[in-house]
């Protein structure tokens, strides 16, 4: 998936570059390749299946990390659009209280399919702020077992993909009019996953966990 998404970086760069897409402030097509800290929560909210006898208390939290991102936008009008994005990121989920420190969950991937519809706000100047919306599904993959979990019997660890939604609101602050700009943008996320943790075949522990990440990214455009 890493391959997947230098594949659209590199695609969106030869765009840029490309003499036949005359760049233009007020252009169709937007294309963003940013930078991107993904904040995630994953605390525990509710707990299905428990063979292990788990402290009382226990509660969990997911590393934050920061991931490369494409962007690609499309302008019906000057002041909506509809935008997508495209970028793989990878947590491991740790014990806060009960097994504080404990690595439950290592190298989860996760790809946030995400559209957003966006309205522009009006300026009439070079600095144009929007907010939007959509549905997001959060695919997860290659998610495994951590240590802990491992030490406590866990040989197996299954992750749900789930749709969720997200809300968004941002700037972009265009660099004359030849099309290239700067980007700031925020996304709040509201999705769970169900964790369920195996030993021998056996579901052994089964959780709900809040992802709910903040999604801040910074970085150019390009729009044509």
């Amino acid at each position: 998936m890493r391959k997947l998404t230098f594949l659209a970086a590199l695609a969106a760069a030869t765009a840029i570059s490309s003499p036949a897409m005359a760049g233009s402030a007020d252009g169709k097509l937007q294309v963003k390749l940013l930078g991107t800290g993904v904040l995630p929560d994953g605390e525990i909210t509710e707990f299905y299946t428990d063979l292990v006898g788990l402290p009382a208390d226990t509660q969990t939290k997911a590393n934050d990390n920061v991931v490369p991102t494409v962007a690609i936008e499309y302008f019906f009008s000057p002041n909506f659009s509809i935008e997508t994005i495209c970028c793989v990121t990878q947590h491991d989920v740790d014990g806060t209280t009960g097994l504080p420190g404990a690595e439950l969950v290592s190298n989860a991937r996760i790809i946030p399919a995400t559209f957003t519809a966006k309205y522009h706000l009006t300026t009439g100047g070079p600095f144009k702020p929007y907010v939007g919306a959509g549905p997001t599904y959060f695919i997860v993959f290659d998610e495994k077992p951590g240590a802990a979990a491992v030490g406590l019997g866990a040989d197996d660890l299954k992750m749900s993909s789930e749709l969720g939604f997200a809300l968004q609101a941002g700037a972009d602050f265009a660099l004359g009019e030849n099309g290239f700009g700067i980007s700031i943008d925020a996304k709040k996320y509201f999705v769970d996953t169900k964790a369920r943790w195996f030993a021998g075949g056996t579901e052994v522990i089964a959780t709900k966990h809040k992802l709910d990440p903040w999604v801040l990214s910074a970085g150019v455009s390009y729009r044509f």
